[in-house]
């Protein structure tokens, strides 16, 4: 676990906006270094100063499209080539589809899953045997709300997020008596451009939604409690524990109800224009 945050190296991914760069701040805030990535530089750059100079930290910048598998080798490699050492990693960066089964474009659902499940676990795997070894660190994955049941239209955004859960759950359990705390945190709907970047224009503006500022409060909350989860909100882990009241069938037919594409939608936003996002979020 983390016992103290100052002069401590923090990897957080997605760092560019939203939910990541409100990890960097709230990070440099608490004294800790960090490395920052994501695929914008000119964003990683601009964050990078502003922290340097609000709170004195040391901001090592690293462009990476983590959705290559072969990005996330690079990162660490230039991780360990500046002789850095990551007590906390913030697995942040994703992305969602939403839309119809026949109108999305497969790359790009592909290219999701392999950021959404395939950079975290390898990032996790890579940097995890370090931490066991100095008996000392943390991770935080970023799920959703989403991973507590199956969501129509964004069935492999919200399967991917399962996923996240489960696996951060499981290793909470097999590192908690090594000095090791694992964290799925699972915010709800949050205040950044996600659905934009989803497909769903518009459909922040209809629902009650979170700021970045009150989802991180809450991760560091619970990553100090050294719990295996957390969902931001209230309301939104009633949420999360009324899905469990449902029948499974009663749990995916409603959740038709809300991200069902409309006609104007769909002109809008082709699948096969979606590249992904650098922030992860509900």
């Amino acid at each position: 676990m983390l016992d103290s945050y100052a002069n401590r190296w923090a990897l957080v991914t997605g760092a560019s906006t939203g939910i990541g760069a409100e990890f960097a701040e709230r990070l440099a805030a608490r004294g800790m270094h960090l490395v920052l990535t994501a695929r914008r530089e000119e964003l990683l750059n601009q964050l990078a100063e502003e922290l340097h100079t609000k709170h004195g930290t040391r901001c090592e910048v690293i462009t990476c499209d983590l959705s290559d598998q072969t990005e996330v080798h690079r990162l660490v490699d230039e991780i360990n080539k500046r002789d850095i050492t990551v007590e906390l990693l913030v697995n942040n960066a994703g992305f969602a589809v939403v839309g119809e089964i026949e109108e999305a474009d497969r790359d790009t659902v592909m290219q999701m899953i392999h950021l959404n499940i395939g950079a975290l676990t390898e990032l996790t795997y890579l940097l995890l045997p370090g931490m066991l070894e100095r008996q000392h660190g943390a991770i935080i994955n970023v799920a959703s709300v989403a991973a507590f049941q199956p969501v129509a239209y964004m069935g492999a955004y919200a399967a991917s997020k399962s996923y996240v859960l489960h696996f951060s759950e499981s290793l909470w359990a097999e590192v908690r008596d090594r000095g090791v705390s694992v964290l799925a945190l699972c915010p709800g709907v949050t205040r950044t451009s996600f659905f934009e970047t989803a497909g769903v224009p518009g459909w922040l503006k209809k629902q009650r939604s979170q700021t970045p500022e009150q989802v991180v409060k809450a991760a560091l909350h619970a990553l100090e409690k050294r719990k295996p989860y957390v969902v931001s909100g209230w309301r939104n882990y009633f949420l999360s524990l009324a899905v469990r009241l449902a029948t499974r069938k009663v749990a995916v037919t409603e959740s038709m109800k809300y991200f069902r594409p409309s006609r104007k939608q769909k002109d809008k936003t082709k699948q096969s224009e979606q590249t992904g996002n650098d922030e992860q979020n509900e």
